[in-house]
């Protein structure tokens, strides 16, 4: 499945309708910045979708933010943060939690137990129900 069929892309879709008005896809802000590297280099962290007239971020969290995944944590690497991915994750996860209201955002963070999904975190894409649940969040579930 490609980036335009998966769960986040159909989320931040919905946020799209709600909204109407097209966010920005993994977009980057210079002042959220991944850990230094060797060389001092630090990388720009994407935020999932970024709507700059509701002055809005939306983090899509699917289930590797939540519990381990052998796939996506890559326990037998260490990333530049000197963690395996899934610790990386959670410490990028708590920046972007910290820095985004800091820098004058909204940040709505949305789960897959927020909307129609099965026990294991996949989407069913009630798109309906969807809908209504993103609109509920988008206007209650903001981090300031």
């Amino acid at each position: 499945m490609g980036r335009e069929n998966s769960d986040e892309a159909y989320v931040l879709a919905l946020c799209d309708s709600v909204l109407n008005e097209v966010g920005l896809r993994q977009h980057k802000f210079d002042w959220l910045r991944g850990d230094a590297s060797e060389t001092g280099r630090q990388v720009r962290l994407p935020v999932d979708g970024y709507w700059p007239k509701a002055n809005l971020v939306v983090e899509y969290r699917e289930m590797q933010h939540f519990r381990p995944v052998r796939h996506f944590d890559k326990p037998e690497r260490l990333t530049v943060s000197g963690v395996h991915r899934g610790l990386q994750r959670a410490l990028y996860d708590a920046r972007r939690e910290e820095l985004i209201p800091q820098n004058g955002l909204r940040l709505v963070i949305i789960t897959p137990q927020d909307l129609a999904s099965d026990s294991r975190g996949r989407l069913q894409r009630k798109r309906d129900q969807d809908l209504h649940a993103v609109k509920r969040l988008l206007d209650a579930r903001a981090i300031d």
